[in-house]
Parts: C-alpha cells; sequence; structure tokens
C-alpha cells in the first residue's frame, strides 16, 4: 500500500512541476501543499525522538539487569572457590 501511494505521491509531484514549468499551477495550492508536508514531517520527527527515548529507557534498564546477574554469577563463583 505505501508503495502504490509513494508512486501516487511522485506522479502527482511530476504532474505539478510540469504544471510550475508552464507557470499553471496555483501558488497558494502548493503552499498549503508544503506547509502540510512541514507539519507532518515536524510531527514524525517528534515522534521518533519520542520513541528513541523509550527505546533508550528500555536498553538502559536491560543492560542494568544484565550486570546484576553478571554480578550475580560473579559472587557465586567466588562463593564456590571457582
Amino acid at each position: 500500500m505505501m508503495d502504490f501511494l509513494k508512486r501516487v505521491t511522485e506522479w502527482m509531484l511530476e504532474r505539478e512541476a510540469e504544471l510550475a514549468k508552464k507557470c499553471a499551477i496555483d501558488i497558494a495550492d502548493v503552499e498549503k501543499q508544503i506547509a502540510k508536508v512541514e507539519e507532518k514531517k515536524a510531527a514524525l520527527e517528534k515522534e521518533c525522538r519520542e520513541n528513541q527515548a523509550e527505546l533508550e529507557k528500555i536498553l538502559t534498564r536491560l543492560k542494568w539487569i544484565k550486570a546484576e546477574e553478571l554480578k550475580c554469577r560473579t559472587e557465586e563463583n567466588s562463593r564456590k572457590g571457582v
């Protein structure tokens, strides 16, 4: 589905580029499209930052868990004389 949407978007952009070369495009429409894309881009960047921050928290916790397990193994081996 995304591939289809990409192709349709590409086709529309090519069509609008052709119209722009012929001075047959409404600049207000293009400005609205730019604003929408910039808004969507900002929202996606925010979502990406939030997701990365959440993944970083999870990664930190997992590394702490691993360190605790390794500490337990080291202590256990010390008690066993290994």
